[in-house]
């Protein structure tokens, strides 16, 4: 009797182990599912070239159902993005930033913030595309207008990518748009490589690049600028330290400089944006560390780590200038 207890005991164990496995089998099952259409959606969010695809289908919804004709552009860099997917706008800028040679002949519109309608009206647009960061104000001057239109980002690296690839689909230029996006892809992956970039350097692989401090001069003074900013996105492309952002905490894009605070993060390389035609110069940044000796005790003035960028590579946006933009600041990481 106790033989045959004994046998029902272990076959009732056994089958209630069975039952909790089944159980626990589909929900494991159902875990690692999820996992992966979690990772998927994740990788499907971008293409190829790293554009996020979610933020591309938001941008394409602002286009009209048909290709627009005549199209004019209160913005440099999206003119820019025009001229290189091969279509010429009626209507450009007027700007002391440089536009493309092709479009000198063509007609100028007034400032990006406040065309002027009197020629815009003359010149019939069916599309308007103006900078992202500007929308409120064009809006405000084209109130009353029967006016299509579209806003872009152009403030980073990445949103130069995302509004490329936007002008690219809605005009069907894909050929164009791919050539520019596949250089910049290569060169991206390059410069990583070479630097260890965020996963490599997880990995132990490439050189370990320097924290950087990022900084432009304006007219009386110098401020310190984070991710968000253009230089500052390619500092993060690279995969190097911003202090603005990791030690500064810096929310706004342009933040008030405070020297203690920045000797005490002490980072290995300082970037100055200045140029006398659009703010502080560079004679203004070394009238500003002779005044002040608190410069001198930074390891990035003891090593001679201060550099002053080239405002016509980095003062502007550019999906042209990007990947000269890219090889400059890393050359600095690698020197």
């Amino acid at each position: 009797m106790k033989k045959v207890f004994g046998v029902l005991l272990v076959g009732a164990s056994l089958a209630l182990t069975a039952c909790t496995s089944d159980k626990e089998e589909p929900e494991k099952a159902d875990q690692v599912s999820a996992q992966a259409e979690d990772e998927q959606q994740e990788t499907s969010n971008e293409n190829t070239y790293g554009v996020d695809e979610k933020k591309l289908d938001e941008l394409m919804t602002q286009f009209p159902e048909t290709e627009a004709d005549r199209i004019i552009t209160t913005s440099v860099p999206l003119a820019e993005m025009l001229n290189l997917l091969d279509i010429t706008p009626v209507g450009v800028p007027t700007s002391t930033n440089p536009l493309p040679k092709e479009f000198e002949s063509i007609d100028q519109i007034g400032s990006p913030m406040a065309p002027d309608l009197e020629v815009i009206t003359s010149l019939q647009p069916d599309l308007l595309l103006g900078a992202k960061s500007l929308q409120s104000s064009l809006d405000e001057s084209l109130k009353g207008m029967n006016l299509q239109t579209a806003y872009l980002p152009t403030d980073s690296f990445d949103d130069l990518k995302t509004s490329f690839s936007a002008l690219g689909t809605y005009f069907n230029k894909e050929q164009e748009m791919n050539a520019v996006l596949d250089k910049l892809q290569k060169k991206e992956e390059e410069l990583k490589e070479k630097g260890a970039g965020k996963e490599l350097k997880e990995k132990g692989a490439g050189k370990e690049l320097p924290s950087v401090m990022l900084m432009i001069g304006t007219a009386d003074s110098f401020m310190v600028m984070n991710e968000k900013s253009y230089i500052g996105s390619l500092i993060d492309k690279l995969g190097a330290e911003n202090i603005a952002t990791t030690i500064l905490q810096a929310k706004d894009t342009y933040s008030a400089l405070n020297l203690e605070d920045v000797v005490a993060a002490d980072p290995d390389l300082i970037l100055v944006l200045a140029s006398g035609d659009h703010g502080a110069s560079e004679d203004m940044f070394k009238k500003e560390v002779e005044k002040n000796e608190t410069w001198k005790r930074l390891s990035a003035y003891q090593n001679d780590n201060i550099h002053i960028l080239d405002y016509e590579v980095f003062g502007v946006t550019s999906i042209q200038n990007a990947e000269r933009a890219l090889t400059d600041i890393a050359t600095y990481f690698y020197e």
